[in-house]
């Protein structure tokens, strides 16, 4: 079976269940576990789902938790994925005490850490705040505690689509801190776009590149830029002249309701091509 390049592995998380697809659990388990039958296979990662509903998961698979509760929840959602025999690829929480974000990412830190859990597996969700200085800080506490980042990059409600701006500072953010990080919500397609929810869409190959020429010490203007080009053309000719798997060291993943737009996009721009 031929293998998607490097670039494009694990790259969406199979987040069928969510918003705005609404898979019910028993048709998303299903289309899963047949999206790793086919020669894309590797470019889906873990499957999704809240820890309430880890009991219903009736076939093992390698799981993304998503906590619903808050720090204390943790513990609870570990034993959940082990009783199952399901492999844990991570744990997502966000965190929700916006007057102290830093301690409520060190009390993620040590919930996590009293259930043995590899930190790299723990992803903290950073809402925005007014206070930069506070985002920042908790960023600052997922770093120490050896976590990841997870970017909340669209939804159902105008709000909870960051600007570019706002998304490049995110962006320079994890990278002054060598951490890695996902996003969520909102990226189906590769390029930046109108959608018919009426929303602007960020797409996932924008973030890749802003990413990859952020790391590279690229000006933030020129982040920003990346960020909001819609011209496909444009961008597929930047993406042929760098190594994108570079970028994914950063950029690790997106959640997604849909794993068919992805594909449809990479497909259609040339970045990935049947065997």
């Amino acid at each position: 079976m031929s293998l998607p390049p490097p670039a494009w592995r694990g790259l969406v998380d199979d987040a069928a269940v969510f918003p705005p697809g609404d898979a019910p659990l028993p048709d998303a388990l299903t289309a899963h576990v047949a999206h790793r039958e086919e020669w894309w296979a590797d470019l889906v990662g873990s499957f999704v789902v809240t820890d309430t509903a880890v009991p219903d998961v009736s076939t093992p698979l390698a799981l993304a938790v998503v906590v619903t509760g808050g720090a204390g929840a943790i513990p609870g959602a570990v034993r959940l994925a082990e009783r199952g025999g399901h492999e844990l690829a991570g744990i997502e929480v966000a965190l929700r005490d916006l007057d102290d974000l830093a301690g409520n990412a060190r009390r993620v830190a040590a919930s996590a850490a009293a259930c043995d859990l590899d930190p790299e597996r723990v992803h903290v969700e950073l809402p925005p705040v007014p206070d930069t200085g506070s985002w920042l800080r908790a960023a600052d506490a997922v770093a120490e505690a050896g976590h990841r980042l997870k970017f909340r990059t669209g939804g159902l409600e105008a709000h909870l689509f960051p600007s570019v701006d706002e998304l490049a500072g995110w962006i320079d953010a994890a990278l002054d801190r060598e951490t890695p990080f996902k996003c969520t919500a909102g990226l189906h397609n590769a390029v930046r776009h109108d959608n018919a929810d009426g929303f602007t869409h960020h797409g996932f190959l924008n973030v890749l590149l802003a990413t990859l020429y952020a790391f590279d010490g690229s000006a933030r203007d020129e982040v920003v830029a990346l960020l909001e080009q819609r011209d496909a053309d444009v961008l597929r000719g930047v993406a042929g002249d760098v190594d994108l798997a570079r970028g994914r060291r950063w950029f690790t993943s997106f959640g997604s309701c849909s794993v068919s737009e992805p594909l449809d996009d990479l497909l259609a721009l040339g970045l990935l091509e049947k065997p």
